[in-house]
């Protein structure tokens, strides 16, 4: 039968793709709610259009007022889960982009756009491996849920509003949002807002989504020879055009911030050198500077489960009226929440920064001897000889939403995550490997 599942996958090849394509298409991008799209419309778009893709493979689909879908399939009471995502994060400077974000292109076996590899290419190759299954006969004595969310990079208010209405909750399962050969520990995840009163005559916007490190920063002020000859100075890039200085960084997943470079910090550090003052200027320059470890606020937070914690400035505002500072944390899974907030208050209250809670995602842990571990790293080591020890990850996936959950795939490993980034990609050969992985995982977890 493995070959078979094999052969099958390969037959699915250039539907696959343009399924992935038609997706990618659709900026669903989160947007300001309108009648029955909670998120946008084109988030709504995407929704409607995945679930169709399910409907004509005949899966039983279920549409829930723009905040969730799922589409199912099989019999029996046992539930297995499968949870994607199918809103994307904003594409960022469109030149940037060495083709366009919302198109699907293919070069050098490359599949290029917003979404391919977070979380639209993995989510419809996992809704193909099981149409593979389901055409190759395969009885399924277990029901199979795809889960489809519409928030998972902002609020999870897609996940609360499935629970609320008394979903059915899997017995177990995974989500196609990270990489092989699974995730199995992830960090709690704490956003927050630090602000105050601007007592300053400064003014900045720099940055957006807090989970992702910003890689520009923009300055407009007085002082621009002065933020120059001071950036030159630290050896911090910047371009410089019409007035305007734009410090560079490298933009990368708030999860490994620590491997990027914060423009926003960078900007701050430079600033707070040339005399500018505020309060959220010298709490960045002063408590965090580019250290995405933030011992300052708690040394050595790390853990051997889940390793260090990190923590990403990732939108900076100061208006006439207000300063505000967004902020991502990530928590090893064996400390509590407290443990840095109560830290963190104190520092920044000293600051004249007023501490607020935006969101808050518990840790997660599947031990290593559970049944659907096992089975997933049984499948992985047989299809690619790779060693399949599961790892930790500062990343947030719906893996958090259910018990018996976990990250797999579908990134494998030495090869690049370009999530949140410009010129996000996926490997289309390895899509395809992945696309065999999860019939085969599919299959082994059916017996």
């Amino acid at each position: 039968m493995k070959e078979e599942i094999k052969k099958k996958i390969d037959e699915l090849h250039d539907d696959l793709i343009s399924s992935i394509c038609e997706s990618i298409k659709m900026p669903s991008v989160i947007a300001e709610a309108t009648e029955g799209c909670p998120f946008g419309e084109e988030i709504d778009k995407s929704l409607r259009q995945v679930l169709k893709l399910c409907d004509s493979f005949g899966f039983k689909t279920v549409y829930k007022d723009g905040y969730y879908g799922y589409a199912e399939v099989g019999e029996g009471e046992e539930l297995i889960g499968i949870l994607g995502h199918l809103d994307v994060v904003p594409e960022g400077e469109l030149e940037s982009w060495i083709h366009p974000p919302y198109e699907g292109v293919i070069e050098d076996g490359k599949l290029y756009g917003r979404g391919t590899q977070d979380d639209k290419g993995p989510t419809i190759a996992c809704i193909y491996a099981v149409k593979a299954l389901l055409d190759l006969g395969v009885k399924f004595d277990k029901r199979v849920r795809f889960i489809f969310g519409t928030d998972e990079e902002n609020l999870w208010r897609d996940i609360a509003k499935y629970k609320e209405n008394n979903e059915e909750i899997p017995n177990y399962g995974f989500t196609p949002d990270s990489k092989f050969p699974m995730i199995n520990a992830e960090k709690g995840l704490l956003q927050v807002y630090l602000s105050s009163e601007n007592s300053s005559n400064i003014e900045l916007k720099c940055g957006g989504a807090l989970n992702s490190v910003p890689d520009k920063a923009i300055y407009t002020g007085s002082k621009v020879d002065e933020l120059k000859a001071e950036l030159e100075k630290l050896g911090f890039e910047y371009t410089c055009e019409d007035g305007k200085v734009c410090v560079i960084g490298k933009g990368v997943h708030s999860a490994v911030s620590d491997t990027g470079k914060n423009a926003i910090s960078r900007l701050c550090i430079a600033l707070y050198n040339i005399g500018e003052r505020s309060n959220t200027i010298d709490f960045i320059s002063q408590v965090i500077g580019e250290d995405a470890n933030a011992n300052n606020i708690l040394k050595d937070c790390k853990d051997d489960v889940s390793g260090k914690l990190t923590f990403n400035i990732g939108k900076l505002e100061l208006t006439k009226e207000k300063e505000s500072l967004g902020v991502d944390i990530r928590i090893p899974v064996t400390y509590k929440k407290e443990d840095v907030v109560d830290n963190l208050k104190e520092i920044s209250s000293k600051h004249n920064l007023e501490y607020s809670e935006h969101d808050w995602l518990g840790s997660i842990y599947v031990p290593e001897d559970n049944f659907l571990v096992k089975s997933l790293r049984k499948v992985f080591e047989e299809e690619t000889g790779l060693d399949s020890t599961p790892l930790s990850s500062g990343g947030a996936t719906y893996a958090r939403a259910l018990d018996n959950c976990v990250a797999f795939g579908s990134v494998f490993p030495g090869k690049p995550k370009t999530e949140h980034q410009a010129n996000e990609y996926i490997f289309v050969d390895d899509l395809m490997k992945a696309t065999e992985i999860y019939a085969l995982s599919v299959y082994e977890l059916l017996k």
